[in-house]
């Protein structure tokens, strides 16, 4: 019994982590710790591994909060379409019960995590956590849903610039911006998947405000902005020739992402999505984290 009892338990483990990808946390994670390292740049000052430790709890239980509240508000949506009705909520995997305790010890873990680092980052938490409120209520009412996703990504290197320094300095503002483009362009590609059902529902998004050419021309901007904030950051103190090489291997990156997918053919998005922006972001941040240490 107490074997089965175990199964039990981590099947249902297994599928609360499915319902909120947490393998996506790779999208935002090191961006975080790239935060991180011009904080400690900036301040000539490596953190404690206290401080790694809890600045790597608040990211994991922000994005976990985020991604369960997501599946919660958008049940009954996700529930009459096609492509999002095998979800863990709407097919019964997981019940709503399950995802608010989810939720709830997320959100619990952000804050306790925030408190341990320092007052302005416990000060700032209920702000984070309203615009993660506040995103999946979007597309409801706006087609700017995609910046909103991307301001709460953006939190995540401000976060972990706050909880070296307890003060916000424009590297970390060009890194934050840079990461709320990137964010939003790609989710404009993701969004492209609904935009029938958005429309017949009344369902807001840049897609079916603007349509599939103008959507791509709009994330081509946003990622050619998200390259020049990058570029930027090349003046933080510490950063130099391996730093621009790790931008230039982005910006490739994104090329070929832009080459996956075209107004006529969006059979590869999944790749596109998924593969390229993972390996985006972990390959900035290994590139900044060398310039750093060489």
């Amino acid at each position: 019994m107490n074997g089965l009892t175990t199964h039990n338990i981590w099947i249902k483990l297994t599928a609360l982590l499915e319902m909120i990808k947490f393998s996506h946390t790779v999208f935002a994670f090191p961006f975080a710790l790239m935060g991180m390292i011009l904080a400690s740049l900036v301040s000539q000052k490596s953190p404690t591994g206290l401080q790694v430790m809890w600045i790597c709890l608040a990211m994991v239980g922000a994005r976990t909060g985020a991604m369960g509240l997501n599946r919660l508000i958008d049940a009954r949506i996700d529930a009459t379409n096609p492509r999002t009705a095998q979800r863990h909520i709407p097919a019964g995997k997981v019940s709503t019960t399950e995802g608010w305790l989810l939720v709830g010890a997320a959100f619990a873990l952000l804050l306790v995590a925030a408190w341990r680092l320092n007052t302005l980052c416990l000060q700032l938490a209920p702000v984070a956590i309203f615009f993660l409120v506040l995103y999946s209520y979007c597309k409801r009412f706006t087609p700017l849903a995609h910046l909103v996703l991307g301001l709460c990504l953006a939190a995540a290197p401000l976060g972990a610039w706050i909880a070296l320094r307890g003060d916000v300095g424009w590297p970390v503002v060009v890194l934050s911006s840079a990461v709320l483009f990137w964010v939003a362009g790609f989710d404009i590609f993701y969004a492209l998947q609904d935009l029938d059902f958005d429309r017949e529902r009344g369902l807001f998004s840049i897609p079916s405000r603007f349509g599939v050419e103008r959507s791509f021309q709009i994330a081509r901007l946003f990622h050619l902005l998200m390259v020049l904030l990058l570029m930027m950051l090349v003046f933080v103190p510490g950063l130099g020739a391996i730093y621009l090489a790790g931008v230039a291997t982005v910006t490739g990156l994104l090329y070929y992402e832009h080459r996956l997918v075209c107004p006529e053919d969006l059979s590869r998005l999944d790749a596109a999505f998924f593969n390229m922006n993972g390996y985006i972001s972990v390959t900035i941040f290994l590139f900044t984290l060398a310039d750093a240490l060489l």
